[in-house]
């Protein structure tokens, strides 16, 4: 930890504009949870069902969008910029053309795959009608997030607190005017709230595009975005696959935690606590997140400067850091969640007695974890992935989900029908694993790689 009052300013430098980013789109979500909180349970839980397949595409592009970090932040190292150029152009395309895809699915095939998700009819008309709507969202989101994600790569992070924050107010708004029928409009329900969204990342694709064409600091290069190159298409594929099947693995597995709730006894109450849980546990892994992107940030760019002498030491600080950070975080977390919650919090959402029971056992179950999920998240994201290790960073997120916390939550779950203690204890092993093998990877040193040497245009 003793590296100089300078590496601690650039840290927060980097981390402060990534962090508010963060706040701000974890508080957007909370809004949304609140508004369509105010309309009762089952509304809740339906756009929580919702939102189990956008969140398995968000995570798609976030995985294009970490793909192309990897190869950024070096090329920015040793100030390549025609490559960065045409990394951006590969993210847009593959990210652009997942985003289609899930919205064409999401608009023709709604009820039958909201019916796969829950078998709570109650539920399945509400989340169909909200992911109609919501999908080609995440079309203007795509394009969005890759460009934003390239400029924190290169040390930018202020661009992503700006356009999101535009984002958030406006959804806010949008949500006020067309969830409850103000201002004229009609009261659409959970309809609104999908319209509300839809409106606002075609907000914040407006504004990536004019400052875009305007930005001085890095000008895109429309012959190096349109034709990036089959040599450095085999390297982003090389370096993104990987992380693009973590994101989506990950994200579906996270996604079939919430199926299983949705198939258990008492599946509404269950998933509207999870759906406010899931919120404050997003609030409270800010501060985690934007250490973790700001890890990969420095890792690249020590690498790609050729200072790989500094890496490992720089790696055990960062992950320090957020751990000491997450500790602070979850023992608060667990007061709030013992003495404050269940008086302020639960009644504002229209939590039933048995929700909000249930509220407080997840969010206790987080806040006991959150320093691992603060060094699993700054190691795997941050370390790993910076020093371009994606193919380990992928087997250890995917490995211990896949192969122990997800088939041992179904199976308590769905063949013991045991109740949600148990089902909830299963999915925190996830995080016990990958910090045992996560800490081995990183002791090992074999993350730190040049990857602009193998990725470079001949």
């Amino acid at each position: 930890m003793k590296r100089g009052g300078k590496f601690y300013h650039d840290v927060v430098l980097l981390a402060l504009p990534i962090l508010l980013q963060n706040l701000t789109t974890t508080l957007l979500g909370l809004v949304d949870t609140f508004m369509v909180g105010m309309l009762g349970e089952a509304p809740l839980a339906a756009v929580l069902v919702a939102n189990i397949p956008v969140f398995v595409v968000q995570l798609a592009i976030f995985g294009f969008q970490s793909g192309s970090s990897v190869l950024i932040s070096q090329f920015w190292g040793k100030e390549d910029t025609q490559s960065i150029n045409r990394v951006i152009g590969l993210g847009l395309y593959l990210a652009g053309a997942v985003a289609a895809i899930f919205a064409a699915v999401m608009f023709l095939f709604p009820v039958p795959l909201m019916g796969l998700l829950t078998d709570n009819q109650e539920l399945v008309p509400l989340a169909a009608e909200y992911a109609r709507i919501v999908g080609f969202s995440y079309i203007f989101n795509s394009v969005t997030a890759i460009y934003v994600g390239a400029h924190r790569a290169m040390a930018n992070p202020k661009l992503g607190t700006i356009v999101f924050s535009c984002s958030m107010c406006a959804n806010t708004f949008l949500n006020w005017v067309f969830i409850f029928g103000n201002l004229g409009a009609p009261a659409l329900g959970v309809a609104g709230a999908a319209t509300a969204t839809l409106l606002s990342r075609i907000l914040e694709f407006v504004i990536m595009a004019v400052y875009a064409l305007t930005n001085k600091r890095f000008r895109l290069d429309a012959s190096a975005l349109l034709r990036p190159g089959r040599v450095l298409l085999k390297k982003f594929i090389h370096y993104s696959a990987p992380v693009v099947c973590n994101e989506t693995l990950w994200g579906l597995g996270t996604s079939l935690y919430k199926v299983i709730f949705g198939h258990m006894e008492g599946s509404t109450e269950i998933l509207a606590a999870r759906a406010l849980a899931g919120n404050i546990e997003d609030l409270c892994s800010v501060a985690i997140f934007a250490v973790a992107g700001t890890t990969a940030i420095i890792v690249g760019r020590e690498i790609g400067a050729g200072r790989k002498d500094t890496v490992y030491e720089v790696g055990a600080a960062l992950n320090t850091l957020a751990m000491l950070c997450a500790l602070g975080i979850g023992v608060i977390l667990l007061l709030c969640t013992w003495f404050l919650f269940p008086w302020m919090l639960y009644p504002v959402f229209h939590l039933s007695e048995t929700a909000g029971s249930i509220a407080t056992l997840i969010l206790t179950f987080i806040g006991a974890t959150m320093a691992l999920r603060a060094f699993n998240t700054t190691n795997i994201v941050g370390v790993l992935r910076g020093g371009g290790d994606v193919r380990a960073a992928t087997v250890i997120d995917v490995t211990a989900m896949w192969c122990f916390a997800l088939p041992l939550s179904a199976v308590l779950g769905l063949v013991f029908r045991l109740n949600v203690f148990w089902v909830y204890l299963a999915i925190e092993l996830e995080q016990v694993l990958k910090f045992f093998t996560g800490m081995r990877r990183f002791r090992s040193r074999k993350w730190i790689n040049d990857v602009t040497q193998l990725a470079a245009e001949p």
